[in-house]
């Protein structure tokens, strides 16, 4: 559920939930963004784009699932999506290079690796002022480059990924947290599934979760990348991939614990 509006989007959580509840469910909103192609009127927020080379400081490896090397999908400039609140990424490390296992490369090298594995994805940092263009080996796929404009706006989470913990709800009426959100709030999820988004929380559109939890709280949602037919990636009949970290992980800078997860019909 987005809003671009932090104080409507209370407003209507209590009004929605009652007080108590209200509240609760709002204290869970996250900041984040969505992607859109850049235009005259929209202009690329600093070194935000789908596609194109990486940015990676000299030295840098290219990751590789099994000596295969991994696709190129995304760098956020998270300097140019800042100033964050205390709980979000670190000070730095300023670009989010996001790596995924193509499905498009040659059959003989698909076949042989575990495609659901955590080896399949990579998210890397680099330093804004020592990064450079590094262009994918084969039989990686290069992708068109793509500046995107990161509109922000308030994110609450999906239904699925509220916890009965999270919030106070009457147990006679509701199976669970997930059903009062559902009821109270459902006609207001836009259903951004479809498009391209960073931070914030996932839109699944499938009784699924994607944000888990361990110690340190629920997983914090890097990025959603749609299907996209001009980029000619997609996963599946309308499928959608997530990138996410463990929050602690996060506020340590580890991007090795990064995971993705990939969700069709």
């Amino acid at each position: 559920m987005q809003f671009g509006n932090p104080a409507d989007m209370s407003r209507i959580c209590v009004a929605r939930l009652g007080e108590k509840a209200g509240r609760q469910f709002a204290a869970m909103a996250r900041r984040g963004f969505e992607l859109v192609r850049a235009t005259g009127d929209l202009p690329a927020t600093g070194r935000c784009r789908l596609g194109g080379p990486a940015l990676l400081e000299p030295g840098t490896p290219w990751p590789e699932h099994d000596g295969v090397p991994l696709s190129l999908h995304a760098v956020l400039d998270t300097d140019a999506l800042g100033p964050w609140p205390a709980a979000g990424p670190p000070a730095g490390p300023g670009l989010l290079n996001f790596f995924h296992l193509d499905p498009d490369i040659p059959y003989d090298d698909y076949r042989r690796l575990d495609a659901s594995g955590p080896g399949v994805c990579r998210v890397l940092p680099a330093d804004p002022a020592r990064a450079i263009g590094t262009t994918a080996p084969g039989p990686a796929r290069s992708y068109p480059a793509v500046p995107v404009h990161a509109a922000a706006v308030t994110m609450l989470p999906d239904c699925w990924d509220v916890e009965d913990e999270d919030v106070e709800f009457d147990r006679d009426l509701h199976w669970g947290a997930a059903s009062l959100i559902l009821d109270a709030m459902g006609d207001l999820d836009g259903n951004t599934a479809g498009r391209h988004c960073a931070f914030g929380w996932p839109d699944t559109s499938y009784t699924l979760k994607v944000s888990h939890r361990d110690e340190s709280g629920p997983a914090v949602h890097l990025l959603q990348l749609a299907a996209d037919a001009d980029l000619g990636w997609g996963w599946g009949d309308a499928g959608t991939l997530y990138f996410t970290i463990p929050a602690k992980a996060l506020a340590n800078g580890d991007f090795r614990q990064a995971t993705a997860q990939t969700l069709c019909c």
